[in-house]
């Protein structure tokens, strides 16, 4: 592919970046010390995406202030709290990130108003606008900022900018007319009720962020480019609900027309670049879209809201295809490509495009799992599919001293990241499968038509094992008496897991199926379907049905659906719950199977009442159990045995990966 536009320069202000390619903000969890300065992992972590080709390098949030808008130390940087430190900490980055010749801004940010947790991510009461409801717990009231308060942190944004220049920043992004944050609450008119020179009509509304603009380019200069992360549509049904794709509904935010009427009374209130997106916490499968939103999804409105700004527009996205990337500069839907997820699963994506080896991008799969997700558990950030992001000094790829003979067994996702990664430090690697594909229950999991990110991982696994050169044996199961035979110096058992089944009165006839039995083809269902289980599995399996235009009922023996197993990141639960509202997927809980009947299925409840469910099939998808036989045969019969991924324990694909990854940079 040639990548013409991608890799010709570009000016913000009267800065040039060497390439039109961005890396979107991300939250820095865990990336900072207690008095919120940059740690080592997060000069590292940048340093690492300006290595591999990024032109312009856009930081996480920075908070101005930690006193009305008060959060857990420790966990985002803060600039003003050791203001002589942050100085000291940020300006290696800059000067590291320079060598590179790339550039970097700093995000500047107000903080989170309604959008932050009370008691896990705020230690105050929440701050706003206005008096109004908190976004996680809406008994909790925000309280309004006053007037002098809100002009106190304009000059808060002020001086972090000045430390941004002495630091050696190229310039600095304001976050956020962006997302529903603290600063966005200011602008939208549903939370905004005030009656000051902050509120009112649009132009009101606008106040905040001017004065934050003018302010800055009146301390540090006209030629310190300023930025601003901007939202140009909210996508807000109502309170704490999202419109999905194509879905017809009244815009309580912000919708196109006010967004384009906005950006240009930004742009000539002197921001140099639009760094644009969709949504708010209230619709937040926009502002973070997962695997289910399609690719490119910001692109229709970024295309529009560049025809009436004459600034640069950085458009994200899902935008980690470079076919898509570049398409989307040359029909002027952007100016900039901005890039989150897909640097931090593969920072060498830039170089990767320029070299034409866009196969060998390991892909985003659209989780948000090992990003967003550790970071409300209170986790640092990282990536499902890279473990090194975040920990890049830690989790470097080092040669072996004297290689070793390894022996892999499974050919899943935990087998493949095991093999890659010891046969990159050097090691004589094999890997054995019993089948005669590679990719384990990720290939069932992957079927339905919103799954092509987990498609694509696949894709990139099996060119990775080939450009590795790695040794493969399909078709073949693994003895304890062939292990003897080949006498490996390393044995990793990667034997992924089974599906429970369920010993129940109507089972194993042609009624009833696994949910892999359905997804890879081998059983059919008939057009109304019983599906057992309400986790992640049943769930996304309902909704392939749905989609195809069958009748589906979920039941669950749990109070609610998606709440067994591992945490699934909030953006993805929330649309999938809607997507299965679109399709009129029926939720049962509290109930469990009892029996398959010629009608359909006998269901009970916790207080034994039972109800008749009609279906012609029943799917089973209540979960999975590790498969451990040869590691059980094996155990105790060598040092140097591993179990990983879910024959360890069943969970996801990030620890499905991760667990490869640490056997096969140790073993």
């Amino acid at each position: 592919m040639e990548s013409r536009s991608l890799f010709q320069p570009i000016k913000i202000g009267k800065m040039e970046v060497k390439n039109k390619i961005s890396m979107a903000p991300m939250g820095a969890f865990g990336l900072v010390d207690n008095e919120g300065c940059y740690n080592q992992r997060a000069v590292d972590y940048y340093v690492e995406r300006a290595k591999g080709g990024t032109g312009l390098i856009i930081t996480s949030i920075t908070k101005v202030e930690n006193e009305l808008d008060k959060v857990v130390p420790g966990i985002i940087p803060v600039i003003s709290i050791n203001p002589g430190r942050f100085l000291m900490t940020s300006s290696e980055m800059a000067e590291r990130v320079h060598a590179y010749n790339s550039k970097i801004f700093l995000q500047l940010t107000m903080g989170f108003g309604r959008s932050g947790a009370p008691g896990t991510l705020l230690t105050s009461q929440p701050v706003s606008a206005s008096d109004i409801p908190n976004y996680w717990d809406p008994t909790v009231t925000c309280r309004a900022l006053t007037t002098s308060e809100v002009e106190w942190i304009v000059e808060k944004f002020v001086e972090g900018a000045e430390i941004a220049r002495q630091a050696g920043f190229d310039g600095v992004e304001i976050h956020a007319v962006h997302e529903g944050y603290l600063l966005d609450q200011f602008t939208l008119s549903i939370f905004n009720r005030r009656t000051d020179k902050y509120g009112g009509d649009l132009r009101g509304r606008l106040q905040l962020p001017i004065e934050i603009v003018r302010g800055i380019k009146d301390e540090v200069g006209g030629d310190f480019p300023v930025g601003l992360r901007y939202s140009v549509k909210s996508c807000i049904k109502d309170w704490r609900k999202g419109g999905l794709p194509g879905e017809e509904y009244v815009e309580k935010g912000r919708d196109l027309k006010e967004g384009i009427e906005a950006a240009k009374i930004l742009e000539a209130a002197g921001y140099d670049e639009l760094n644009t997106d969709l949504g708010t916490y209230d619709a937040w499968y926009w502002s973070h879209p997962p695997l289910y939103q399609k690719d490119g999804l910001y692109l229709p409105y970024t295309k529009e809201l560049k025809k009436a700004v004459s600034i640069p527009v950085i458009a994200a996205g899902k935008l980690g295809n470079p076919d898509l990337a570049e398409k989307a500069l040359e029909d002027g839907a952007a100016d900039m490509i901005g890039l989150g997820r897909p640097l931090l699963c593969d920072a060498y994506w830039p170089k990767k495009v320029l070299k034409n080896h866009p196969e060998r991008i390991r892909p985003c799969i659209g989780c948000h799992t090992g990003c967003l997700g550790r970071g409300f558990e209170g986790k640092p950030l990282c990536c499902t599919v890279n473990p090194a992001a975040g920990r890049e000094r830690y989790y470097e790829i080092k040669p072996v001293c004297k290689p070793r003979k390894v022996m892999v067994v499974g050919g899943g996702i935990s087998g493949m990241e095991a093999a890659r990664i010891a046969a990159m430090r050097g090691h004589d690697v094999t890997l054995y499968e019993s089948t005669d594909k590679l990719g384990g229950e990720v290939i069932p999991g992957s079927v339905p038509d919103f799954k092509i990110d987990d498609r694509r991982l696949l894709d990139w696994y099996r060119n990775e094992m080939k450009e590795l050169e790695i040794k493969i044996v399909f078709n073949t199961e693994v003895t304890e008496d062939m292990v003897e035979r080949e006498s490996p110096d390393v044995v990793i058992v990667a034997t992924g897991a089974k599906d429970i089944k369920l010993n129940l009165p109507g089972m194993g006839g042609s009624r009833t199926a696994t949910a892999v039995e359905i997804l890879n083809g081998t059983k059919q269902v008939g057009e109304n379907v019983l599906v057992v289980g309400g986790g992640l599995v049943g769930c996304e399996t309902a909704l392939y049905l749905a989609k195809q235009g069958k009748r589906v009922t979920v039941v669950e023996a749990r109070d609610t659906i998606l709440n067994a197993g591992k945490p699934i990141p909030h953006m993805n639960k929330i649309m999938l719950v809607d997507l299965l509202k679109k399709y009129n997927v029926k939720i049962i809980t509290g109930n469990s199977l009892l029996e398959v009947t010629e009608r359909g299925a006998l269901l009970i409840d916790s207080s034994f009442r039972k109800q008749d469910v009609s279906a012609d099939s029943v799917v089973i998808a209540v979960g999975f159990k590790p498969d451990r036989e040869l590691y059980n045969k094996l155990n105790g019969k060598m040092a140097d045995l591993y179990l990983v991924g879910d024959a360890y324990e069943t969970a996801n694909i990030m620890d499905a990966i991760w667990s490869g990854n640490e056997i096969g940079l140790n073993c």
